[in-house]
């Protein structure tokens, strides 16, 4: 098993770091845009399920170059900074934008911007972490990038009083939203270090796709899962559904982001000694007991209870899940095994939207909730199945 032969210890706490004020910038504004977006501009859920999920499935192909091209080159960092950069203009510029063209074009860039940096950036914190540290390691970053999403929430919810009676109040916010990657791109170029690989480790094809066969049915099982996984903003509309008010939203939102953060290292930690297998397990049972939660809620302070709850499913799959990864594949080939990762699950996303946005116009509130819990438990138990055979020989490279 490889070590890193650099001085990288300290990268998974600035990797966090970087990802902290990634995460306030992203916070600042995500748990108003599906308001602004229907309440303001007038998006049907349809077209707000399709932008969401456009964000993360437009990131799909980037991840896979991202991947390939952190194998082949051995220069993350610079990948990472690419992605940041494209968030840092795209955020600021919906404040500018009132069509459907409008929106799609800069959530794309967006969502491109995130597919460049995420899966270099995984390359950087498992090349930087021994095996027996790498849940811990990956629970850090996830730790204080959430912590940023606790922030963000807060700080939003600050603007929202400050501007209550200014009719620019989320244009405002958008432009906010580039303070916070000044720092992200400033901690990167100075404080991260690059981490390379032994070229005995890497000396696979640059575009092959030869992984694990393991690795491939893990990925078919998260796959399941992400086809029920619809996008966040389908919780907050929920919200908003039952009564909770603009200004409580942003709240709701810290708080699942405080019990997110809270539970990401003694969770990531847990999976170093009883197994990733098992806490993610935890996870996907703890997502499905929140969406029925979703979908049966009929008073608003429910909805604290059930966002507190949902943050413990983050705590145990995020991290835990690219830790998985990571054990599953050798390390001159994590940078693709990463591409192909990120790049599945986030082409799931917008089909999982669109589905929620679908069910939600025709069948009412509940039902795209329903339907995400009775697929994370068709991944439950195609995970179970799949954790008593994964060790065994027939498991071999492909």
């Amino acid at each position: 098993m490889e070590e890193p032969k650099q001085n990288t210890s300290r990268n998974p706490f600035f990797i966090g770091l970087i990802s902290f004020f990634g995460g306030i910038s992203q916070d600042i504004f995500l748990p108003i845009l599906p308001i602004y977006l229907s309440n303001v501009l007038g998006f049907g859920k349809e077209i707000i399920g399709i932008a969401e999920g456009l964000v993360t499935s437009s990131a799909s192909i980037f991840k896979i170059v991202s991947g390939f091209l952190a194998d082949k080159f051995q220069k993350q960092k610079a990948i990472v900074f690419a992605g940041y950069f494209l968030s840092l203009i795209s955020r600021p510029l919906l404040a500018l934008v009132a069509t459907v063209g409008g929106v799609f074009g800069l959530r794309l860039m967006d969502g491109i911007g995130k597919g460049v940096k995420d899966s270099a950036k995984d390359v950087l914190i498992a090349g930087s972490t021994e095996a027996g540290m790498r849940g811990r390691g990956f629970g850090i970053v996830r730790a204080l990038d959430t912590f940023g999403s606790v922030a963000g929430p807060l700080l939003l919810a600050l603007l929202l009083y400050l501007l209550r009676n200014n009719d620019f109040k989320y244009r405002y916010i958008f432009f906010i939203t580039a303070i916070p990657l000044v720092f992200t791109l400033t901690i990167l170029s100075v404080f991260v270090k690059e981490v390379s690989i032994e070229k005995k480790e890497a000396a696979a094809p640059a575009l092959s796709l030869k992984l694990p066969a393991k690795f491939y049915v893990f990925l078919s099982i998260m796959t399941l899962f992400a086809i029920g996984n619809s996008s966040d903003a389908f919780l907050i509309l929920r919200a908003q559904n039952v009564g909770v008010t603009l200004f409580a939203i942003p709240i709701v939102y810290a708080l699942f982001n405080f019990i997110y953060a809270s539970a990401s290292i003694p969770l990531g930690s847990l999976s170093d000694r009883v197994g990733r297998e098992k806490v993610i397990l935890l996870g996907w049972f703890s997502f499905a007991l929140a969406y029925l939660g979703f979908a049966l809620v009929t008073q608003s302070w429910h909805i604290w209870l059930l966002f507190a709850f949902y943050g413990i499913y983050y705590a145990t799959t995020e991290g835990v899940a690219k830790a998985f990864v990571a054990d599953l594949t050798g390390a001159g080939h994590r940078g693709r095994a990463y591409g192909i990762y990120n790049a599945v699950i986030g082409l799931a996303a917008l089909p999982a939207s669109f589905t929620a946005g679908f069910l939600w116009d025709k069948f009412g509130a509940p039902a795209p909730f329903y339907f995400s819990a009775a697929m994370a438990g068709l991944a439950v138990i195609s995970l179970f199945i799949f954790t008593r055979f994964y060790r065994r020989p027939q498991f071999v490279n492909i």
